[in-house]
Formats: structure tokens, C-alpha cells, sequence
């Protein structure tokens, strides 16, 4: 049996949960590593969602919101506080005035996930479009910056693996996030803010599927203007660490059981052929045993709900136990995408077996 070469996930990935005390700046510690992503969000209040990566920088001009549309920067009022640094252990944040601030409010409830690609961003020639790349090949994922061209264009990427799942972001104006799936096909694609279906739409990918190298883009504004910037997140499946995959939902409280070869951490699910949201559950917000049912949406500013989505984390995988109608993983008969991280691998380079919740 071939065994994960990463036995412990949390090196590479990692959730944060803590409670605002009002300080700034205050250096939010635990995360075990320097994070070159960070994705935020209030838990107990209808506060954006607020990401940050090294590549950018740090900086009340540099947030992006998965829940907008707006540039880098928009909608991010300096009362409403920022990551202003990250740290070796965590990120700094400046906590803002605002009753609503995203970063850290006295006794409001956060969540932060955390990924760890490869620091200083280096060029990358290997596409047609020099980029700028972090990478973690260990991991699977980098962060990659580059300018449009306005016609199709190729992109490196720097994960020596095909990419299973690319989220772009225009960064200098007020498009949409994109996002490419492996299980949808080269010419589909979904809007991260939008609780849309999956659209077939060749100009975003140029209908190529991405190459161990290399990500194609058409000359579609969104992912590939003229002289315009974009901040790419690009995740290659890794075993026993990340998966990328799809399931059909049964709307049964016997659910479906997707495999994933790992315990789950954290896991993302977006209903493909209805208009549903899309749905983040991990292993450390509301309950640490089983169902998981704190969700959050990408695409709202909603605050933390458990009253319509719910699933099991097992040792490898997980299994939906919603029939709640209206429930976003779950509903009979449709399908959905995932992207998910390990708590732990099912089987250990030590072949120690991992347990479930």
C-alpha cells in the first residue's frame, strides 16, 4: 500500500478559531506556521468574508472578499480592521472601531483557515504569462500572480502536478471569482461569490484543462484582460492530505459517504446543478464530535448557521447527515463538488491508522 508522505496535515494546513478582545494591533498566535493564505470570518454576525495571501501582501488595501465582486481594497473600511503583517506563528491584525469588524471585535467569535504555500513568490516563465509563484509542491498549492494579455494565454503555476481546483480573483476591478473544478470539465466553470450553477463558458479556460505546468486562460475579463492583475489559488490533489472530487446527494439522514482516503479538516461543497450556496465545514468551530453543522458560506456575509447542514467526519471521509429540505450537501439527486484537507491520513507513512471523531 503507498502510504501519504505528509503525516501530519496541520504542517501545511490549519484552523484558527479565537475570540476578539478589542487590542490593536494584536498578533493572532496557534497556527503552528507562517500562513501564506489566510481566509477570515466573523462567526457571530453578518461580516464579509476577508482574504489575505503573501503574495499580495498584507495591508487594508490588499483584502479581497469572496463574497463580492469588489477590488482589491473595496469595501474594506480601516474601521473594520486588517491583517497587517503576517507572523511566524500566525498573522497581525489592527482591530478596526466598527461594531461589525471583520478581524477582531472584543468578544466576537472568529474562524481563520490557514494554508501554507511556499513564501517569497518567485517568476515563473513557464507559460505564455510570466508569473509570480509560491508554491508548496509537498502540499499541492501556490499562489500565483499575473497580468492579462486580453487573448489566450497559458499560466505557470509551479506545482509539477495538474491542478484539481484553480480559484482566480481579478484584483484591480470588480469581476467575479472563477473558479475551475477537475470534476467539471475544461469548458464549465462556478462564481465563488455566487450561489449559481456551473457555467459552460469557454473564454475563462480557453476549454483546456491545466497541465502539470500550467493553467489556460481565454480573454475573458474575468480571468484574463487586457493589462489587468489576478491573484490565482491553484490546489493539486495530494493523498492522504487533499481531495477535489464529487458526490451525488440521497436527502437522506443515512447520507451520502464521500471517501477522501484521510479525516477530514475542513471541507467545501457547492451544489453544481441547482443555485444553492456554497458550504465550509471544519473540525473546529460548534462541535468538536459529530454532526459538524456549523456552516459558513463563501458567498454571504451570513453569520455561522447549524440549522440546515450537517455532516459526519469520519476517519476516511466524510458523510452527509442532513435531510433537511433546502439543505446545501445533501439534497436527492443532485450533484456537488468538494475541496477538502486532512485533520489526519487514514494510513501513516508508519502505518498507524488514524480514528474517527
Amino acid at each position: 500500500m503507498a502510504y501519504t508522505t505528509i503525516d501530519k496535515p496541520i504542517d501545511y494546513f490549519n484552523t484558527l478559531i479565537y475570540t476578539g478582545n478589542g487590542s490593536s494591533p494584536r498578533t493572532i498566535t496557534g497556527v503552528g506556521f507562517n500562513p501564506d493564505w489566510v481566509w477570515g470570518k466573523r462567526r457571530d454576525d453578518g461580516a464579509g468574508h476577508n482574504l489575505f495571501d503573501t503574495v499580495r501582501g498584507a495591508g487594508s488595501d490588499k483584502n479581497l472578499q469572496s463574497n463580492g465582486t469588489g477590488a482589491e481594497g473595496s469595501g474594506l473600511p480601516a474601521t473594520y480592521g486588517y491583517i497587517s503583517a503576517f507572523a511566524t506563528d500566525g498573522f497581525t491584525v489592527t482591530a478596526g472601531s466598527s461594531d461589525n469588524a471583520y478581524w477582531n471585535n472584543n468578544t466576537a467569535t472568529y474562524v481563520a483557515w490557514n494554508w501554507l504555500a511556499g513564501g517569497t513568490a518567485s517568476s515563473n516563465s513557464n507559460g505564455s504569462i510570466t508569473s509570480s509563484v509560491s508554491a508548496n509542491t509537498t502540499a499541492g498549492f501556490s499562489i500565483v500572480s499575473y497580468t492579462g494579455t486580453g487573448s489566450n494565454a497559458t499560466v505557470g503555476h509551479g506545482l509539477g502536478a495538474v491542478p484539481r481546483m484553480i480559484i482566480v480573483k481579478r484584483r484591480d476591478g470588480s469581476d467575479s471569482w472563477v473558479v475551475q473544478h477537475g470534476s467539471l470539465g475544461a469548458g464549465k466553470a462556478l462564481n465563488l461569490d455566487s450561489n449559481g450553477a456551473v457555467q459552460t463558458y469557454d473564454p475563462y479556460w480557453n476549454n483546456t484543462e491545466p497541465t502539470s505546468s500550467v493553467f489556460s486562460i481565454g480573454n475573458d475579463g474575468r480571468t484574463n484582460g487586457s493589462s489587468e492583475t489576478y491573484i490565482a489559488y491553484c490546489f493539486a490533489e495530494k493523498k492522504g492530505y487533499s481531495k477535489f472530487g464529487s458526490y451525488t446527494g440521497n436527502g437522506s439522514s443515512n447520507g451520502t459517504f464521500v471517501y477522501l482516503g484521510f479525516k477530514p479538516a475542513f471541507v467545501m461543497v457547492k451544489e453544481t446543478n441547482n443555485t444553492k450556496n456554497w458550504s465550509m465545514f471544519d473540525n473546529k468551530r460548534t462541535n468538536t464530535f459529530n454532526p459538524v453543522d456549523g456552516t459558513l458560506y463563501p458567498d454571504t456575509s451570513d453569520s455561522e448557521g447549524t440549522d440546515v447542514n450537517a455532516m459526519d467526519f469520519v476517519s476516511n471521509g466524510f458523510k452527509n447527515t442532513s435531510s433537511n429540505a433546502g439543505n446545501y450537501s445533501n439534497d436527492s439527486g443532485d450533484t456537488y463538488i468538494y475541496m477538502a484537507f486532512a485533520e489526519n491520513p487514514f494510513v501513516t507513512s508508519t502505518g498507524i491508522p488514524t480514528t474517527a471523531r
